[in-house]
């Protein structure tokens, strides 16, 4: 059942368009992430479902009702900002109960809900404090339980974890999941950090200039990336793209003097308007060898190394082309030195260099 349709939603700030004829239907219960650079539109698309923001043209729908034109308080939804934007002179319980007390919820019923929440996100012993004299990572659970009092089918989170450091963004996030897995509401989280998005997302909708270029599950994203630009914003560290020519038949992709078989590739190698084209490879399927393995290795000097923890990040100029190869922190290599690759295909992606669409 679809908890929010969006349908072919116009918006324009003058004469700039910035979300142009966008579509999207959310499943009940589905958690949705919103991803893309800065500008890209993704907070503007959570706004405009808030009822923040008027939208050009289009419609949404919020539950099987129309709500284009409703008051944000009329959606039956709960939204999360990017900033607490907690009431400094109230407690914490305050805080929770405020907008309840505004709606004329009975004393019992407000009673019952800031409780539960309070147990929900483990803040039980925080009611009675201001939010001065909490944590960044305790403002932002009662920032998401005031959103939760509300007890509303929809939550919409605009980039909650942003303002934190990286160890609570850590923690927050398993907590976000476990929330949802508990509560089973929808819910829609924009954010422009990709390990968010993957961590979190049922499905993700990748979006760039005001358009969603891909929307699907994490494990489809990272793998079958749809064009150029999915394939460029999503993994880290990001993959390597290497400009060839494939043969006729898309038996091969050629690089300098470098030749790739691409029997194994996971796609239709044949579909490109033109022999130009870009080998996609991320990092961890490119396996270095301090030997070359006849017709599966080539030939890669070693320009930098990148120590990562437990992983290094190694960067080789093959042909006057960069590619890199993450390995085991173990395994020492020298700068300089001469290695050869091992390229796993089946991972790989295929673009065509003149429409950037996967192959």
């Amino acid at each position: 059942m679809t908890s929010v349709s969006v349908q072919h939603l116009d918006l324009s700030f003058g004469s700039v368009q910035v979300l142009k004829d966008l579509n999207i239907d959310i499943e009940e219960g589905e958690f949705l992430v919103l991803l893309g650079p800065s500008g890209c539109g993704k907070s503007t698309l959570l706004n405009c479902i808030a009822g923040l923001l008027d939208i050009t043209g289009g419609q949404i729908h919020i539950s099987g009702k129309n709500v284009t034109w409703a008051e944000p308080k009329d959606r039956g939804i709960g939204m999360v900002f990017q900033s607490y934007a907690l009431y400094p002179q109230m407690t914490v319980r305050g805080n929770l109960s405020f907008g309840l007390k505004t709606q004329k919820f009975s004393r019992a019923e407000i009673k019952e809900r800031v409780s539960r929440v309070a147990d929900i996100l483990q803040i039980q012993d925080l009611l009675n404090r201001k939010p001065g004299a909490l944590s960044g990572g305790q403002r932002q659970r009662v920032a998401i339980g005031r959103a939760l009092v509300r007890d509303v089918d929809v939550y919409l989170f605009d980039e909650p974890l942003s303002n934190l450091d990286a160890k609570l963004r850590t923690e927050l996030r398993v907590e976000l999941k476990q929330l949802h897995n508990r509560l089973q509401n929808t819910m829609i989280y924009v954010t422009h950090d990709q390990i968010e998005a993957m961590t979190l997302a049922d499905r993700i909708a990748i979006m760039r200039d005001g358009f969603i270029q891909q929307l699907a599950d994490p494990y489809t994203v990272y793998n079958r990336p749809t064009n150029l630009f999915v394939a460029g914003f999503v993994g880290s560290p990001g993959m390597s793209f290497v400009d060839g020519k494939i043969s006729g038949d898309g038996s091969t992709f050629t690089f300098g003097n470098v030749t790739v078989p691409l029997a194994e590739y996971d796609g239709d190698n044949t579909a490109s308007t033109s022999s130009d084209v870009k080998l996609g490879l991320r990092p961890e399927h490119t396996t270095v060898h301090r030997a070359a393995i006849e017709g599966k290795t080539v030939v890669a000097n070693l320009e930098l190394v990148e120590a990562l923890g437990s992983e290094s990040l190694l960067y080789f100029i093959v042909e006057d082309q960069r590619i890199s190869a993450l390995v085991d922190a173990d395994e020492k290599y020298e700068q300089g030195s001469t290695l050869h690759l091992e390229f796993n295909i089946g991972k790989a992606s295929l673009f065509d260099s003149a429409t950037e669409e996967r192959l």
